[in-house]
């Protein structure tokens, strides 16, 4: 009852009732209401346990409230944090980056994945002179104007793109060159056409944001190959594959660097802080060196940088990996295991902490077509099946492909083992 009655409070006082619109579950018609987290647990506002697959959108890469983290931030504040100060914390952050992510030479501090992926296609089109881009079916990039566009019609169409949101001028949708993921013959004649026009290719170089839709092998040294050929940079957003799965991300795991990375998410373990980083002259063309704008009063806030700090020390060992990408591989091997025993449809893909769940399929997701065809009426009853057994699953919107779901560093392997308990009697359910 209580969780009515704040979302019924909500709704008069909060523009559709959140915060954000994501957090508004789509499956639950509300949002979940969190009062804390630990570790791999998060408790609603009855005082239910949950084990956690969404962390905090992924963001929460080592687990919720964790020690390290907690005492940076504790110190941060008792020193008395000042917003729009430069700090040495900055600079130790900068230096660690640029050891651990490939294309990283210089680093620019921001609040939010939108900001960078905004500021990294004004760059491209400084250094360029060009104003078209090339981007991926589905990808998502925040929420800036220039990327919200997808086809009108079928994936490979040569018609303008539509706005997916509105107040945003339709001459915008001149600028977006849109393919599906991993199709090599729709990006072949895409740029072909168009490729001394493009300013930028952008991608994320793991599909995360559709669950988990990795490249085909070779995919990403072909985006990198023709980039080079037609005079344009690659960008990866690297939001969420940041960290993912090893210390430089997903262009350290599949070894193509990219010329410019946008990070968010996992970099501060949920605390609001992402970066653009780069090679060394097209990012010093930012003010104040150069003539692109950049600044924010909150970028790089100390609390964050602490934050961040703690975590990438973490995460800029090895060892961390090896852990968890052997936790993730048994669990994803299970997880298909129990659905299959089950004989209920659902492909499980994944690759170090996140993953997703693509329900009536069995084959491969490969493309931005595949990954449109998620069931989201059986989707809705597993998500809610868990709920009600003390597993949180999230998901972002009830048609095209599924959420994001991930473990991260505080996931045990007994947890997990008592979280396939119960996903072997919610698909159980399901399939009878």
């Amino acid at each position: 009852m209580a969780k009515q009655n704040t979302f019924t409070r909500a709704k008069k006082v909060l523009a559709g009732g959140v915060s954000a619109s994501m957090r508004l579950h789509p499956y639950l018609d509300r949002p979940v209401y969190v009062t804390h987290g630990e570790g791999p647990w998060i408790y609603d506002q009855s005082g239910t346990q949950l084990l956690d697959f969404n962390n905090s959108n992924g963001a929460s890469m080592l687990g919720h409230n964790h020690p390290e983290v907690h005492e940076a931030l504790l110190t941060a504040i008792s020193e008395g944090p000042v917003a729009a100060g430069e700090t040495e914390a900055h600079v130790e952050l900068a230096e660690r980056l640029c050891k651990m992510i490939p294309s990283a030479e210089r680093v620019r501090f921001a609040s939010t994945g939108t900001e960078v992926t905004s500021v990294a296609l004004r760059l491209a089109r400084h250094v360029t002179g060009r104003d078209k881009f090339l981007k991926f079916s589905g990808h998502f990039h925040g929420l800036a104007d220039a990327f919200l566009f997808e086809e009108r019609d079928v994936f490979h169409s040569s018609a303008k793109p539509i706005a997916v949101s509105g107040g945003i001028p339709t001459s915008y949708a001149y600028d977006a060159r849109i393919v599906s993921w991993n199709d090599r013959d729709a990006f072949y004649e895409m740029m072909e056409t168009h490729g001394r026009e493009i300013a930028a290719i952008i991608c994320e170089p793991v599909w995360y944001n559709a669950g988990c839709v990795p490249p085909d092998e070779g995919f990403l040294q072909l985006l990198r190959d023709s980039a080079d050929e037609h005079g344009c940079l690659l960008i990866f957003d690297e939001v969420l594959s940041g960290f993912r799965m090893a210390p430089g991300g997903a262009q350290d795991y599949f070894g193509v660097t990219p010329d410019l990375t946008t990070l968010a998410k996992a970099l501060a373990n949920g605390m609001p802080l992402s970066a653009l980083v780069g090679k060394g002259e097209i990012m010093e063309e930012l003010a104040p060196g150069g003539p692109v704008a950049h600044s924010g009063t909150y970028s790089g806030h100390p609390l964050s940088i602490a934050a961040a700090n703690a975590s990438t020390r973490i995460l800029s060992k090895k060892k961390a990996y090896n852990d968890l990408n052997k936790t993730a591989s048994w669990f994803y091997e299970q997880l298909q295991e129990t659905f299959d025993a089950a004989n209920l449809p659902v492909r499980v893909q994944g690759l170090g902490g996140r993953f997703g769940l693509y329900f009536n399929r069995e084959a491969d997701v490969r493309t931005s077509e595949d990954a449109a065809t998620n069931d989201h009426r059986l989707n809705a009853e597993f998500v809610k099946g868990c709920l009600d057994q003390g597993i949180y699953f999230h998901a972002y919107r009830t048609a095209g492909p599924p959420g994001h779901s991930g473990i991260t560093l505080a996931h045990t392997r007994e947890q997990l083992g008592d979280a396939l308990t119960v996903i072997r009697d919610v698909a159980g359910k399901l399939k009878a």
